[in-house]
């Protein structure tokens, strides 16, 4: 392709991303950020990784939930209360909110910050709960993305979001994707929930807003990714590099390879360890980086400060009512090797993140 065709298409293209956005300033409303894309396979494979990226260590956990477990939203009086239906592994931040996790039946679940997130204001028609629980809520009640998506789109409750213990808000996005490929991208902007439902949607970064994320998205297609690319760490730029990286790789059918592919592709949107920059805690290093694979129900764990990859293989835990609750501790520095099932022990649940709720 020749510049000058390069050059034809990158304005054409520009005039209609200026039109669907509509001028939006995303490059300097940033979140903090992470990352996530969703491969899907031949013969029902299906691999979601995502990125934690932070400004400080994130103190995180893997912690094993068993089924019968008794929960409420951390949310004050009026918080929202349930029984866990379904066993879950999942990860946390500063170990007091679970961001990360795969339930016992393949469902996995991730938040990613997001600024422009506003849950609205609980009113008491409604019960609350804590942005700390949300992820915990989905994988505990639902199998499906289908079956969430219809039970969540009547808002059963009000989010309350408080301030994280470095003193960062409290404010993300939920992604949600089953073994069947379906994924629901979950937003409140401006008091109102927004769902996008579809195995199409297999990108999630942080700021702006996923609609105009796709807009973006949709502008860099029309240049075309082997012409050109945007490079750096911001969230748009992050969206657009792994939305054409996971279409450029081959359908993979041997499992380890696809992990593989899908773990390259994550790798290729991470942040290098050191990176920060003053005023946009957006552009910050990545931490670890988490390859659930749903059709053989594994968690791998990625870190950046570790040689090697670990993993947690579902089917060698026992999520049966009454079970203990396990943790995998890495906020010391642990680090492990291969299957590390053997390495959980005996845990109280960790104490979540509560919100004021009214």
């Amino acid at each position: 392709m020749g510049v000058a065709t390069i050059m034809g298409k990158w304005k054409t293209a520009l005039v209609a991303l200026a039109a669907v956005v509509g001028g939006v300033g995303f490059i300097g409303h940033e979140a903090r950020a992470c990352s996530r894309c969703v491969y899907l396979g031949p013969g029902g494979g299906v691999i979601v990784a995502r990125s934690m990226d932070w400004m400080e260590d994130t103190r995180s956990n893997f912690h094993v939930f068993p089924r019968g477990m008794a929960r409420d939203g951390a949310a004050g009086a009026n918080s929202i209360a349930w029984t866990s239906r379904y066993g879950s592994v999942v990860g946390t931040i500063y170990d007091v909110a679970a961001v990360d996790g795969m339930n016992e039946e393949g469902l996995v679940a991730n938040i990613l910050y997001l600024a422009e997130s506003d849950y609205g204001k609980p009113d008491g028609t409604k019960p609350t709960l804590c942005i700390s629980q949300w992820a915990q809520y989905v994988l505990d009640r639902y199998a499906t993305v289908a079956e969430a998506v219809e039970a969540l789109r009547a808002e059963p409750f009000v989010i309350v979001a408080p301030t994280l213990p470095n003193g960062s808000p409290a404010t993300g996005h939920l992604a949600i994707t089953d073994p069947t490929g379906d994924t629901a991208v979950f937003e409140y902007v401006d008091g109102k929930l927004a769902i996008h439902h579809g195995r199409q949607y297999r990108v999630m970064t942080n700021s702006p807003t996923f609609d105009k994320q796709l807009a973006i998205d949709a502008y860099w297609k029309e240049i075309g990714g082997e012409a050109m690319l945007p490079g750096t760490h911001r969230a748009a730029d992050r969206f657009v590099r792994a939305s054409y990286y996971l279409e450029a790789i081959p359908e993979i059918a041997d499992d380890r390879q696809a992990i593989a592919a899908t773990t390259s592709v994550i790798r290729s949107v991470s942040v290098p360890l050191g990176i920060t920059t003053p005023g946009e805690p957006n552009i910050a290093s990545t931490l670890w980086r988490s390859i659930h694979d749903l059709k053989n129900r594994t968690v791998y764990i990625d870190s950046a400060v570790s040689p090697t990859v670990f993993w947690i293989s579902l089917s060698a835990l026992d999520f049966s009512e009454g079970a203990p609750v396990k943790k995998l501790a890495l906020s010391g520095g642990e680090t492990y090797s291969g299957e590390a099932s053997s390495e959980l022990r005996d845990s109280e649940p960790f104490t979540p993140l509560a919100g004021a709720g009214e």
